[in-house]
């Protein structure tokens, strides 16, 4: 048994961890890290990185089936969905090595974290690992519903593991995840449905934009069936699922290759969190005070295992806070990478009028702006919402091409307390996408 000191621990290697790690190493620090599997995480490995490589490999299958209407004719061309895993797989181990490069300054430590009863310290094998401070960063893991049969279906886990895909497939939630998913396979051949337990996919996004979103899905051959509560999964054959649900009141079936469970994901909590006396919540996510301080001193939660916001960007962004940067947490923008991409930022049309808000809403559409006529990418829009008062920027939601590049100029601008004039003073460059920001902002 051995015992090493050091200023800060960090269990957890995904961005929140090794991000976090890597800065306070910069700043002087004496930093241990450790991580069970491989380094960056779920976002880098399962979840953020692959899968974005697959949506872009999706968007060139895309692509060329319009090629014509370009100019280009491609003969003979076909998909190959083990050829984008093969680059998907090359593309999460180049950006791997790079993380491992990041953390030149940091001890890295390959094991799974016990924590201790006492004092901010983990143990990992018979070795303990004492610090000043504990970071607890150890993600989230796909969630289920408790239903009969939920063992049937894939995890994203397991989708980004494939290598060949089912003809047809049923994708249980109509989130973030389940309509990337969808959008993927979709290119790809595969017959999706999705089926979705609210009224609309997407629950956190404006409605305008899910319900644009939705029509231009099914457009592409996707059956979206909102309202439909999953009750069961079976095994009809070696080769084949029912998935039973529920859908206007009537009991329905589906027969599919496959079914990917996309219900979200819960806490994947360090080994010893109870017997730690770290408090968790009902839904078993760390409590954390306004400075991701757990109930144990000198211990903090950032990242998804908080349950604050379960995005790659806030859990760097919450490690900052944690190493005393003074980081704008009220304004946290958040995107979906299927084809076309949809962004968001601050409160949608619907949390205004829940908060009795005196509001104004301005539009542009993608088909009005030169250039994404120009590059076939017209279907979409700029939603701005401002306070009628003031111009304070309330919210934004974009759908179209490259959303999740535009909408950091709005969650800029808000960090910043700029109003929707600001915006609409600075000079845009033409022709560009950013177009259709500044003129929603010039006509609130």
């Amino acid at each position: 048994m051995s015992l090493y000191r050091s200023n800060l621990v960090i269990i957890g290697a995904g961005p929140g961890g090794y991000e976090t790690a890597a800065l306070a190493a910069r700043q002087g620090h004496k930093v241990t890290l450790i991580e069970r599997g491989e380094l960056g995480g779920t976002c880098l490995n399962r979840g953020c990185i692959p899968t974005k490589a697959l949506c872009a490999s999706a968007s060139k299958v895309l692509d060329l089936k319009d090629a014509a209407a370009f100019g280009v004719e491609v003969a003979h061309w076909r998909a190959d969905f083990a050829a984008a895993a093969a680059r998907m797989r090359q593309v999460v181990s180049g950006l791997r090595d790079g993380v491992a490069q990041e953390l030149s300054g940091v001890d890295i430590v390959h094991g799974c974290a016990r924590l201790a009863s006492t004092g901010p310290s983990v143990w990992v094998g018979e070795d303990q690992y004492v610090a000043d401070r504990l970071i607890i960063a150890t993600g989230s893991v796909p969630a289920a519903l408790p239903i009969p049969g939920a063992e049937l279906a894939m995890t994203s886990d397991d989708l980004l593991a494939l290598d060949t895909l089912p003809g047809s497939i049923a994708i249980i939630g109509g989130g973030v995840i389940g309509m990337e998913f969808a959008s993927i396979l979709n290119a790809f051949g595969v017959e999706v449905t999705v089926l979705e337990f609210c009224k609309e996919i997407l629950p956190p996004f404006d409605r305008d934009v899910a319900k644009r979103l939705r029509s231009l899905l099914s457009r592409r051959g996707i059956k979206i069936i909102v309202g439909a509560g999953v009750t069961s999964i079976e095994r009809e054959s070696a080769s084949g699922l029912r998935v039973d649900y529920e859908a206007k009141g009537k009991p329905q079936s589906l027969a599919v290759d496959a079914a990917l469970m996309a219900v979200g994901r819960k806490a994947s909590l360090p080994q010893g969190t109870e017997d730690a006396g770290i408090k968790v919540d009902d839904k078993g996510f760390i409590m954390v005070d306004d400075g991701y301080r757990t109930s144990r001193e000198h211990i903090y939660a950032i990242g998804d295992v908080n349950g604050r916001c379960m995005l790659a960007h806030a859990a760097s962004a919450q490690g900052r806070c944690v190493l005393g940067e003074d980081v704008n947490m009220s304004v946290i923008p958040s995107a979906l990478f299927t084809t076309p991409e949809a962004a968001m930022v601050g409160l949608t049309e619907e949390q205004c009028q829940g908060r009795g808000l005196h509001y104004k809403v301005s539009r542009a559409l993608y088909a009005s702006n030169g250039k994404a006529v120009a590059m076939g990418d017209a279907q979409g829009f700029v939603k701005l919402i401002s306070h009628c008062d003031d111009g304070a920027i309330l919210g934004c939601h974009i759908l179209g091409a490259h959303a999740a590049d535009l909408i950091s100029e709005v969650a800029t601008a808000m960090a910043s307390s700029l109003t929707v004039r600001d915006i609409a003073a600075a000079i845009h460059t033409h022709p560009s996408l950013s177009e259709t920001v500044w003129k929603a902002a010039s006509s609130c």
